[in-house]
């Protein structure tokens, strides 16, 4: 096999919308202070009766029907996802159930904001060795369920939601439609974004993430389309990690995308942590905003302070 390649994408978010009002009724704040920080309007929220899966099988099922495959089709499922409430079974074998795949094989990967293409990049060397010919990769979190809604800071940042993609193998003669995956972390800032304690709480000290992510994070951007023989300007969108307009938009300069779709899609959905980049890039090409084949830069980033990027071709 000569490589792999995304053939469909879905995405997904509960139908309930919180917008910058609301949150001014429930803590001290306003529009023009979310707005002003981070460029957030509006946000999905999950109700009681929808676990993270339930939104995790929606936008795989999306994906399979846009690929034009069955469950049945799909032997490796990879859920990217912070927010699990139990530890077995996994997501990925609850949406492998909901969806009545055969057998698939069914991981979770928890990396925070990067687990989605930290993923996709496993999917891509897990059918590149042989030893899966389908994978169904999804990023779905509820946020809003681990968030302190005292804390103005954080809690204006939430949402929920989940994206999806297939994978498969390229044809004979084919280009690879997935890049080589540049991936890491900083340990020892690793507690600067957390989400700990019974029950579970979202906290992080903001300005270390936004110095660290506007400073050091474009150079590594920039290798990543090294590595996929893309210069920046060819690029025909770029996907970042959905946490804050006044992160994704001096980040997306700096890499030099002069010609690229920049997804922000944080402003209608919020941070969604690892669904953030697949469901950004599914509306992408679901509005016919990057034409296929186009090269999209994906870059995930955030908790862990680990990151993780590869150039893809747009289904």
């Amino acid at each position: 096999m000569t490589g792999t390649r995304i053939t469909a994408l879905g995405h997904y978010q509960p139908a309930k919308v919180l917008t910058n009002d609301d949150l001014a009724g429930m803590v001290d704040t306003s529009d023009e202070w979310i707005t002003s920080r981070v460029g957030i309007k509006t946000r999905s929220v999950a109700g009681p009766d929808e676990p993270v899966d339930e939104l995790a099988a929606h936008a795989g099922a999306k994906a399979l029907a846009a690929a034009g495959l069955v469950p049945a089709d799909i032997d490796l499922v990879l859920v990217a996802t912070s927010t699990a409430v139990d530890r077995s079974p996994n997501m990925a074998a609850r949406v492998a159930a909901r969806l009545s795949m055969a057998s698939p094989a069914v991981l979770d990967i928890n990396v925070v904001c990067a687990g989605f293409t930290h993923a996709l990049a496993m999917a891509d060397h897990t059918v590149r060795a042989g030893a899966a010919s389908r994978a169904l990769v999804i990023g779905a979190d509820e946020m809003t369920a681990i968030a302190d809604w005292t804390d103005r800071s954080t809690c204006v940042l939430m949402g929920d939601g989940a994206g999806a993609a297939v994978v498969e193998a390229v044809g004979p003669g084919e280009s690879p439609g997935i890049g080589p995956v540049l991936w890491g972390s900083v340990p020892e800032m690793s507690t600067v974004v957390r989400i700990e304690g019974v029950p579970s709480r979202f906290a992080q000290d903001g300005q270390s993430v936004y110095r660290w992510a506007v400073t050091e994070l474009p150079p590594v951007a920039r290798r990543v389309c090294e590595r996929a023989g893309v210069l920046p300007e060819e690029l025909g969108a770029v996907v970042l990690h959905q946490a804050n307009l006044r992160i994704i938009e001096p980040v997306a300069r700096k890499i030099g995308a002069v010609n690229a779709v920049i997804a922000r899609d944080v402003v209608e959905s919020g941070n969604t942590s690892a669904a953030s980049i697949p469901m950004a890039l599914s509306k992408l090409v679901a509005k016919g905003e990057v034409a296929s084949g186009a090269p999209a830069l994906l870059f995930g980033f955030g908790g862990n302070l680990s990151y993780a990027g590869q150039v893809i071709r747009c289904p």
